[in-house]
């Protein structure tokens, strides 16, 4: 039987037949304030307990309000979530200093928005993306790709990516587009092809690189998305647009309120488990002082 990934949430896991299955990518869908950030820090905290190393916490940026990250984080896990800055542009040092490794968070790719307003005309009638844009999300990737890098060759196995704003149409979203690229060619590479691309001259580093590979099918990811619709019902019932990224992902996980005689409840299930026995149940939830609390 596959060795299954806990979440943190021991009600939850039971959900999900024991867990996340490693190496998958899981959606949380749910409006702003539901407890997807809860959620989510829970299961990259509990990475300490489970794989040796806490997950790493990607913030979006699209709900401004960041910060909040460090509130939780040190509320409910006595954990310092502090920033990584360390960046490598081509043919530099690479190694980050050793204080490094314990900054978890990365805000480094503020971009908000739709598509096309980061795209401008081709002269043949075309779009691209404009260069200026491009230079500065490579500029970022300097900082974003080691982040993850080096945190995986210390034993990381969660990705935790927030801060994902309501989009009409997901396809639209330079957020979902940027995860989409970020998910395929970063956080799914292979630890040595990853590795050569980070760690130049590739010689001089070879050693490093072959010393830290890691299996990175093993590396789980939670994408949390924030909705327009606040209703559990209205979540189920929402059709799969194009370019959303939960038609692809192993598991969905939905989060929204219901009315339950005179309160407001939050209630959660698991809409897709794919490869994987689930169940059908709507739990409610609370926020406590404890955090989620099922």
């Amino acid at each position: 039987m596959t060795a299954r990934v806990s979440t943190g949430l021991p009600k939850l896991d039971a959900m999900l037949g024991g867990g996340l299955l490693p190496g998958t990518l899981t959606v949380v869908y749910g409006a702003t304030g539901i407890g997807k950030t809860h959620l989510g820090l829970t299961f990259a905290d509990h990475g300490r307990v489970a794989d040796g190393a806490r997950g790493v916490v990607l913030d979006l940026n699209g709900r401004g309000d960041s910060q909040q990250h460090d509130e939780y984080a040190a509320r409910l896990f006595g954990w310092t979530l502090t920033t990584w800055r360390h960046a490598v542009p081509p043919m530099s040092d690479p190694y980050p200093p050793a204080a490094e490794l314990q900054a978890f968070y990365s805000n480094a790719l503020p971009w908000v928005g739709r598509v096309r307003e980061f795209q401008v005309p081709t002269t043949d009638g075309g779009v691209e993306f404009d260069w200026n844009w491009k230079a500065s999300y490579n500029h970022a990737l300097y900082t974003v790709r080691p982040f993850v890098y080096f945190h995986f060759a210390a034993g990381t196995r969660r990705v935790v990516v927030d801060g994902v704003e309501p989009m009409d149409a997901p396809a639209d979203s330079i957020q979902l587009f940027v995860f989409d690229e970020l998910y395929r060619k970063t956080i799914h590479r292979d630890a040595e092809t990853l590795g050569m691309e980070i760690c130049l001259p590739v010689w001089k580093h070879r050693a490093f690189i072959d010393a830290h590979r890691y299996d990175h099918a093993r590396i789980t990811t939670l994408l949390l998305v924030t909705t327009e619709e606040t209703r559990l019902e209205d979540l189920l019932a929402r059709k799969v647009a194009t370019g959303d990224i939960g038609a692809t992902a192993n598991t969905i996980v939905a989060l929204g309120s219901e009315r339950v005689g005179n309160r407001l409840a939050r209630m959660l299930c698991v809409v897709k488990h794919r490869g994987s026995a689930k169940s059908d149940e709507i739990v409610e939830f609370r926020i406590g002082a404890n955090g989620l609390e099922m």
